[in-house]
């Protein structure tokens, strides 16, 4: 363990000593070769600032509001499956350490925790992320559960009618919990840290699903059942019952494309996720960071943009936000600090970024992160 944790690259070596195997490579995975993983860090990279000087810096902030909801920077924890995986009670630790901190959190679908135990760790409103099911029934139940919880809004994933090939997942025969294979005791042995925080806690399976969608009663029943869900029939116009079902805050989560943005514009949703789902989906899809600005100055001026893939830093967050995204969503970062170090790991993660953010913005010359626009990159980073 570095004995001083510097950035969110120190976490990810952490955590990739302490989480088991399977688990650290379903988080640092993309699809097939992988491209669309590496691009959205590297176009992110390739993007740079413009230095200015004897300018006050004094009384700087980097607040901002997402959705109306203020918040301390404009991040959000993305939703990630697993999540109670890569440490036990994952979500919960997550979602605390975002309200602590200031910045919403998102709940996945497919979650270890469930509604029900982020609701009781929380004061705030949290978000939750659906997965569109081909049980609709089921669907609509998770949608009055969020409204139950109280969450403040609904992020719609659209990337995930069919299910994109990683590699990884494969060779390791991911599952959850773990199979007891020769491979896998072996990695465990080495991972006594993570196997001793599961021991504690009774949470080790699809929380929001298991005992929730019919027929789904275990863990085994759950692996059957998910490969028959997803939904390839997911049109727009599914979009209106869910809305109406809602009745509360829309994201849509996945667009990549400028026609995709304007229809996002015409369901009447609140804000859009430029994303290619971490390249996890669609490999050899462009970056995130690439398709950002064309999406932002098509549609910017009539629904909230944000962005997800590839966010390390907080100079990433300032460079999207100069791009047009007024709110960014950390998946893998966060991840990292909570197979790290649990909770702590997380609220070191958001600290990281946060720093990075206000001494980039402060290089750049600017002091509050609302002055910031397109003049704070490099003359060719604006083309």
């Amino acid at each position: 363990m570095p004995e001083v944790i510097t950035c969110v690259e120190d976490l990810r070596q952490l955590a990739r000593r302490r989480v088991p195997r399977m688990f650290y490579d379903y988080v640092d995975a993309g699809s097939w070769t992988e491209s669309t993983y590496r691009a959205n860090e590297a176009d992110f990279a390739a993007l740079k600032l413009r230095q200015r000087v004897a300018v006050d810096l004094a009384n700087r902030s980097t607040a901002a509001t997402l959705l109306g909801v203020p918040v301390r920077m404009p991040v959000a924890l993305a939703p990630t499956g697993l999540t109670g995986m890569v440490h036990a009670d994952g979500e919960m630790l997550a979602a605390r350490a975002a309200e602590r901190f200031g910045v919403p959190f998102v709940l996945s679908t497919m979650s270890i925790c469930s509604i029900e135990d982020v609701r009781a760790v929380t004061t705030k409103p949290f978000w939750f992320q659906l997965y569109v099911l081909k049980d609709r029934a089921f669907v609509e139940s998770l949608i009055d559960r969020a409204k139950s919880a109280g969450c403040g809004a609904l992020v719609v994933t659209l990337d995930l009618q069919l299910l994109g090939q990683r590699h990884k997942d494969l060779k390791n025969g991911l599952t959850t919990p773990p199979k007891p294979t020769l491979a896998n005791l072996l990695d465990l042995m080495t991972k006594l840290r993570w196997g001793l925080s599961m021991l504690g806690t009774s949470r080790r399976q699809f929380g929001n699903i298991v005992g929730h969608a019919k027929g789904v009663t275990s863990q085994s029943s759950f692996a059957s059942w998910r490969q028959q869900q997803f939904d390839p029939t997911l049109t727009w116009a599914d979009l209106e019952w869910i809305k109406k079902r809602w009745g509360g805050k829309l994201i849509l989560k996945g667009i990549l494309d400028e026609e995709d943005a304007r229809l996002a514009v015409n369901s009447g949703a609140d804000a859009l996720v430029v994303s290619n789902h971490g390249g996890r989906q669609l490999d050899g899809a462009e970056s995130s960071i690439a398709a950002l600005p064309r999406i932002a100055e098509a549609v910017g001026r009539h629904i909230e943009v944000h962005m997800d893939g590839g966010v390390r830093s907080g100079q990433g967050v300032l460079k999207a936000w100069a791009l047009g995204a007024r709110g960014c969503y950390i998946g893998r970062a966060y991840l990292y600090g909570l197979g790290a170090l649990g909770e702590a790991g997380v609220t070191r993660c958001l600290e990281i970024l946060h720093k990075e953010l206000d001494l980039t913005m402060a290089f750049c010359g600017k002091t509050r992160l609302a002055d910031v626009d397109a003049s704070v990159l490099a003359p060719q980073a604006r083309r």
